[in-house]
């Protein structure tokens, strides 16, 4: 895991918040590159789960909402871990978290447990009193629940149908930490599936399924992955069912993504709390009910802190010892690096052209600095897939070298292919997720 932390400060990934200032406890700052990677994971996930679907809508909430939303949802009631601290060393800890009695750091007593509400609390105007008081939300479920009648008089979407959402969320964790994995400050990816009660089993299944997929098509190894099943003592107060995507991470197998099967709790709560009339009519069959929802739910932090873990390598190139991420090319912050191989003769000039050209498709880079070699090795360690060198011949024959990041193999292209050749590499081409076969839902079995 250490490698993976000073990779990201090295070249530009992640830093930490506030740091000139000591920085800030589990908040972290995205970097050229980390931007670039998450911004890359964000928009797959919206193309895939979103655009490829027909019975899918997209939705961007406020963060700050009705205080009375987090009073239906039971998140100002339940929404809480057990918190403990030590009367020695003064530490505090999730109780549910720890393996005895005693403090884990300087072995002194514990205090006894009490629940601690994980909502940043805030206040809303120039007064600050319980009347104005509101809530940073700690989920972006809830804005697509509230905004379920509107989604559906709009759009004139039918059930089974989703809405889903990439946003901000915040929670006051006891216990953050092991770098993105745990942070107060998260961006979400969620979903609100919509089904007929009945028909929430299968559509569980299929989501599932889809899910754990996902991240194979974008590179995760699937010895690494695993679909854990909740068991009863596990479910969230909303849950009838729920498993976790997880994923071996280098402090040991930890949730990746939630599929939970919700039941109709949020639409029956905000229904009896406001007074409005959440059911879906049904025109064919002449039915009126509360739908179930199926949830998958995952932060982007963890998502591109496992794609960091499972494209980490080392291995020898040309007697030299290298680091590479083996990103799959699609979430590639830099998709490609443009080198003149000696600095004149009209090569950088060369070069830079190539590079403005293929910028118009996609993000590029230029590098002059240093032997060939050595900018190779810049370009590995941060998972650039393609990198193209302008030489003597491509001054003759207007052709350049194209080598592959992993398997270090070089081909001669002309100039003119260029980007349509690499286009056609980084192109999407994961399946729409509702095509999901017997298959793929075999494998997470």
């Amino acid at each position: 895991m250490e490698k993976i932390t000073n990779l990201c400060k090295r070249r530009g990934f992640v830093f930490q918040s506030s740091e000139i200032y000591g920085g800030l406890a589990s908040c972290w700052d995205y970097g050229p590159l980390g931007v670039e990677l998450k911004r890359n994971i964000t928009e797959a996930w919206w193309r895939d789960n979103i655009v490829a679907r027909e019975d899918m809508v997209g939705l961007d909430s406020a963060i700050l909402m009705h205080p009375k939303v987090w009073e239906a949802s039971g998140h100002v009631e339940g929404f809480t871990d057990p918190l403990v601290d030590c009367k020695s060393c003064k530490q505090r800890f999730r109780a549910d978290q720890l393996s005895g009695p005693k403090c884990p750091e300087c072995g002194g007593e514990l205090t006894e447990a009490r629940q601690f509400n994980l909502m940043f609390r805030t206040f809303m105007g120039p007064v600050e009193d319980t009347a104005s008081t509101i809530y940073l939300r700690p989920e972006t479920a809830q804005g697509i629940f509230v905004n379920f009648q509107n989604v559906l008089n709009s759009s004139r979407m039918k059930i089974p149908f989703g809405i889903g959402q990439i946003g901000k969320s915040f929670r006051n964790e006891i216990t953050p930490g092991n770098f993105l994995f745990r942070t107060r400050e998260f961006e979400q990816m969620e979903i609100e599936f919509f089904v007929k009660p009945g028909d929430d089993a299968d559509w569980h299944e299929r989501w599932k399924a889809e899910r754990f997929a996902w991240y194979q098509r974008y590179g995760i190894r699937r010895e690494r992955l695993r679909l854990r099943e909740h068991g009863s003592d596990e479910l969230a107060h909303y849950a009838k069912g729920c498993a976790d995507v997880e994923y071996e991470f280098p402090f040991g197998w930890s949730e990746l993504e939630g599929i939970a099967n919700r039941g109709d709790f949020d639409l029956r709560r905000h229904s009896e709390t406001s007074g409005k009339d959440l059911s879906y009519f049904d025109e064919e069959t002449r039915e009126r009910y509360l739908p179930y929802v199926i949830e998958p739910s995952a932060g982007v932090g963890r998502p591109l802190l496992a794609f960091l873990v499972d494209a980490y390598d080392e291995d020898v190139a040309d007697g030299e010892e290298r680091i590479v991420l083996r990103l799959d090319p699609r979430l590639a912050p830099i998709k490609a690096a443009v080198f003149p191989l000696l600095r004149k003769a009209g090569q950088p000039e060369k070069a830079l052209v190539i590079r403005d050209v293929l910028k118009q498709h996609f993000l590029v880079t230029y590098d002059q600095a240093g032997s060939i070699g050595r900018r190779y090795r810049r370009q590995d360690e941060i998972g650039t897939p393609f990198g193209i060198t302008v030489d003597h011949q491509t001054m003759q024959d207007d052709t350049v070298t194209v080598r592959d990041r992993d398997t270090m193999e070089q081909v001669r292209m002309p100039v003119e292919r260029l980007a349509t050749e690499l286009r056609a590499r980084l192109a999407p081409s994961a399946p729409p997720p509702h095509d999901v076969d017997g298959a793929a839902r075999a494998a997470v079995e």
